[in-house]
């Protein structure tokens, strides 16, 4: 990679939006870029992939990535015996990024980078993707994607229509989602901000469409995050980890055939 190369890179991610400097490198990248200066804020990304991958199996399957921002789960999952990743990546500088990184990485081939918004209603003609990675998107509902006033009612139906949605489309889903619309601490999803709400409201809501096979929760072990499986001390909200670190992870197999 030459230094023009890099320079591309560099600047496709440090292009100023609501989402940048949100995701760590992949390792693949990062060994080619170094530090260059970049400010990133790490949102535990290696932490999230190391629970995700104790849960699911990758090998030769095909994987949607919605919402992908600049690609640490794509690359890093890319090299490893996946079949296909499809990207659905709405900011168009990001969208480069990850398109023009998987050229200079030789993976392009096995990559489907789309520049746009996911669309929650439509139904793929092809086949089901394998596994589906939905983290930390639907929250956003009304801002970043689809039309919606500030009621909040009308966006947990929008969620909740969207992830059952999903079941025609995939057979796993692996899903995070904040607790405040829009990122907005004045608009709360639930009114105690409590992980076991989202719980109850999501296993619930999708009932009929999903079944949930774990749920990752991040605890502090020896000044250290790690995501374990749901118990009983972990279910309760800690705030010295702040907002994001709250978030559950689902992973869920669709019950639609």
């Amino acid at each position: 990679m030459n230094k023009n190369q890099v320079d591309t890179l560099i600047e496709l991610y440090s292009k100023i939006s609501k989402h940048s400097n949100y995701q760590v490198l992949p390792s693949s990248l990062s060994a080619l870029l170094g530090d260059n200066s970049l400010k990133i804020k790490s949102r535990n990304e290696n932490e999230r992939l190391e629970y995700i991958l104790k849960n699911i199996s990758i090998n030769n399957k095909s994987i949607l990535d919605i919402g992908a921002n600049t690609g640490f789960f794509t690359f890093e999952l890319i090299n490893s015996d996946v079949a296909k990743i499809v990207v659905y990546e709405g900011n168009k500088a990001h969208a480069d990024f990850i398109q023009y990184a998987s050229e200079l990485l030789n993976v392009s081939h096995k990559l489907d980078v789309n520049s746009s918004f996911y669309d929650f209603t439509d139904i793929p003609k092809e086949e089901k993707i394998d596994i589906t990675l939905l983290l930390n998107v639907l929250h956003h509902v009304g801002s970043d994607y689809a039309n919606l006033s500030d009621s909040i009612s009308e966006a947990k139906k929008l969620i909740l229509e969207s992830i059952n949605h999903m079941s025609s489309v995939t057979k796993t889903l692996v899903l995070q989602v904040g607790f405040n619309l829009h990122g907005d601490i004045k608009k709360p999803l639930f009114s105690g901000g409590t992980k076991k709400e989202m719980i109850d409201f999501i296993a619930e809501g999708t009932s009929r469409y999903w079944e949930i096979n774990s749920i990752g929760i991040a605890e502090s072990v020896n000044n250290s995050i790690t995501y374990c499986n749901l118990n009983e001390s972990n279910i309760e909200r800690n705030d010295k980890l702040g907002e994001f670190l709250n978030r559950p992870i689902f992973i869920m197999t669709s019950k639609m055939s």
